[in-house]
Order: C-alpha cells, then structure tokens, then sequence
C-alpha cells in the first residue's frame, strides 16, 4: 500500500528530530527473524537505549486491529495535533506522542520486553535491507534497465490506448450501420 502524504511528512519529522550524532534509526524494522511485528521506525543510541515510532494518521488508523509495538524503553505516538486531541485518553500513560514537529506527551521509560540482541539483529538486518535499496538506486546499469522497461511499458500502454480507440470506434460504426444503440451494446460487451 502506498503512502499517504501526511505519512511521509510525519516520517520526515521523525527522521529530521532524530538524525543525530549518536542516534541510528531505520524505517519499518521487523521485529525477529521472519518477525510478524514490524515498527515504523526505531532508534538506538550510544547510551543503549531503544525508542519505538509507530505512526497514525486518523482515528481508523489508531483503533485499527494492526499490531502496534512498543517493545522500546521508550514508545512513542507519532500522529497529527488534531487525531492526538480526538484520542489522548485512549494512549496509554507510559506511551509519548510526537507530531512530526514537537513531542507533545513524554514518554516514561519502560524495561525493554525483548531480547536486546533480537532488537539489534533486527535493526542490522533493515539497515541492511535500506543499504541494498541505496546501492539499487546508484548502480547506473539497473537504473538504466529500470528506465527500458518504464519505456516499453508506456509504448504497450500507448499502442493499447489506440487499440481500444480503434475497437470502440468500430463498435460505433457497426451500431449506426445496424442501428443499435452505442451505450448498451458498450454495456453488454462490459459485462462478458
């Protein structure tokens, strides 16, 4: 599913807050060896300590069934002023709320309710997967056959486009020759 884009404002602003020195963070960290929780966003700093970004865009998103993990020692909410004032009283105490911009709720530390190491072989492995993605996009010989089949997928796209004005002219032509009516002879044929 793509991304709305109030989701990457508010991944900008957790990205901008947190990309510090000493601060490493990574986008959609899966959580475990084929985990089947995955993370917004993640930080871990020189001091050792683990920040969990779960992002929410409307209220559905908030009270929707998807898992939400705050397995960090500190947990955060990361949602527009407006969706925070419609359900501040159901985040729960220890659970901060950033908007993008400015922490507008602390978080209070939690002990982590994980394995350390299962948290950091996590981040390695999505740090990787973003590195594989950077090198994709600078290795000119896959941008180069990324941009062939862009192309000929736009020619097919044209030479279909005029297949189907052909077509729909030809329907037209034979409705008039027989007298038959355009619109329902086009719904008939919608529905085969």
């Amino acid at each position: 599913m793509s991304k709305t884009d109030l989701t990457k404002e508010l991944e900008k602003g957790i990205y901008d807050a947190t990309n510090k020195t000493g601060i490493f963070g990574c986008f959609e960290v899966t959580i475990g060896f084929y985990g089947r929780e995955r993370v917004d966003y993640v930080t871990y700093d020189t001091k050792g300590i683990w920040r969990f970004y779960e992002i929410k865009v409307s209220k559905e998103d908030f009270r929707s069934k998807a898992k939400v993990s705050f397995l960090g020692h500190f947990n955060y909410y990361v949602m527009p002023v407006a969706l925070y004032e419609e359900v501040k009283d159901e985040i729960p105490d220890y659970v901060g709320v950033f908007t993008g911009s400015a922490y507008i709720k602390r978080a209070k530390k939690q002990e982590l309710s994980i394995d350390e190491n299962i948290l950091k072989d996590s981040m390695i492995r999505s740090l990787n997967r973003e590195k594989q993605k950077f090198i994709k996009t600078c290795d000119t010989g896959y941008i180069n056959r990324l941009t062939i089949q862009i192309e000929k997928l736009r020619k097919e796209a044209r030479e279909n486009c005029l297949k189907y004005r052909k077509l729909t002219t030809s329907i037209f032509e034979l409705c008039e020759k027989y007298s038959l009516n355009y619109m329902e002879v086009r719904e008939f044929l919608r529905n085969l």
